[in-house]
């Protein structure tokens, strides 16, 4: 330990990102990135903005990418937050909405910054078992009081929660923030933005980065009551009033504007996830109903990190996480058609 370190420093567990490795030819299934390119429209979009006008300052409140949002999702610009990936908007949200009195509540599988997040700002929380099946069960977070956050699908799993389970739950705890946090909501559930309006306590929170395949450009935003969204716009102002920069403003305005694209790009992944399951049951794995851009399989006979590794010594590289209960899983991103084809064959020879 620094003796130049603040004391929290010591303290802290940090998240670790899915490895990007280099290596060769490599089939990169670890990190659930979009395998498809970026709309045309974003392309020329990002090279019209990379112009002179780069040696002045972003609008610190993306005022034209707020109103796209808005009017693309039925909401006003003032219940829209942006800022730099779903990763910064949920930690400001940390921060503004969810560290009170009571314990915050999350799964015990889940995305594992939640944990870091709470290390990181002091928050108490507590972690609420997933079910046998690998289920999110809101009514396990009704009987508390405290704020509650979430993933829908739930990653790593890939499970979805109902739209009326989210409604109930809402009902059940008028009084606490709730945060759905949609990474994957695109994949193949429906989204709880369609329930803001009739619940001042929800916030939900998205990413350009997986179904719209803008993860270099750091987009992620959340819609609420205004009285949310002030709150992030309170701690945002105090830390950094400029989180987005003129290309991924613009990027992201035009990612908005192709929905043609956007539709093509998402059914394609979903249609080679539901293939990638079944040639995956075929090959002996159990695989969990998934609506998200991944799949959460385990071999019936084979270990989930010898497997890994064996697909690594192939260029086929696919997330293993040595945590409780899920040990013997392996995440696998949905890739091209191709790319889960040479994930089919490697894992035909791998398993003789």
């Amino acid at each position: 330990m620094s003796r130049f370190w603040s004391p929290i420093v010591a303290r802290l567990t940090p998240y670790v990102p899915g490895e990007q490795p280099k290596i060769s030819n490599l089939i990169k299934l670890n990190t659930n990135e979009n395998p498809y390119p970026p709309s045309p429209r974003v392309l020329a979009a990002l090279a019209e903005a990379g112009d002179e006008g780069l040696r002045l300052y972003p609008d610190p409140n993306a005022e034209a990418l707020k109103s796209t949002i808005a009017r693309y999702h039925g909401v006003r610009p003032e219940q829209v937050f942006v800022g730099n990936g779903s990763d910064e908007v949920l930690a400001l949200a940390f921060m503004a909405l969810l560290r009170h009195d009571a314990p915050l509540r999350f799964p015990d599988i889940s995305y594992t910054f939640y944990p870091v997040y709470c290390g990181l700002y002091g928050i108490d929380h507590c972690i609420v078992p997933l079910n046998e099946a690998f289920e999110i069960d809101l009514a396990d977070y009704a009987g508390t009081p405290g704020p509650v956050i979430f993933p829908n699908p739930n990653a790593p799993t890939g499970r979805l929660v109902s739209l009326a389970q989210i409604r109930a739950l809402l009902q059940q705890l008028p009084d606490e923030v709730v945060v759905v946090d949609e990474a994957y909501v695109d994949f193949g559930g429906e989204s709880a933005i369609a329930l803001v309006a009739d619940h001042p306590n929800l916030l939900v929170v998205q990413t350009l980065s997986k179904s719209r395949a803008l993860a270099g450009l750091r987009v992620g935003f959340a819609i609420g009551h205004p009285e949310l969204i002030e709150a992030l716009e309170r701690v945002k102002n105090s830390f950094n009033s400029y989180p987005l920069d003129r290309l991924a403003q613009a990027g992201a305005v035009a990612s908005f504007e192709d929905e043609g694209y956007f539709q093509e790009m998402r059914a394609k992944v979903i249609a080679s996830r539901e293939w990638l399951i079944e040639d995956l049951t075929g090959l002996g794995f159990s695989v969990l109903p998934s609506a998200a851009n991944f799949v959460f399989a385990r071999h019936a006979t084979r270990d989930a990190a010898g497997l890994a590794a064996a697909l690594r010594e192939r260029a086929i590289v696919v997330r293993h996480f040595r945590l409780p209960r899920i040990e013997q899983y392996l995440r696998i991103s949905i890739g091209t058609d191709a790319q889960c084809d040479a994930l089919v064959k490697a894992l035909s020879e791998i398993l003789g």
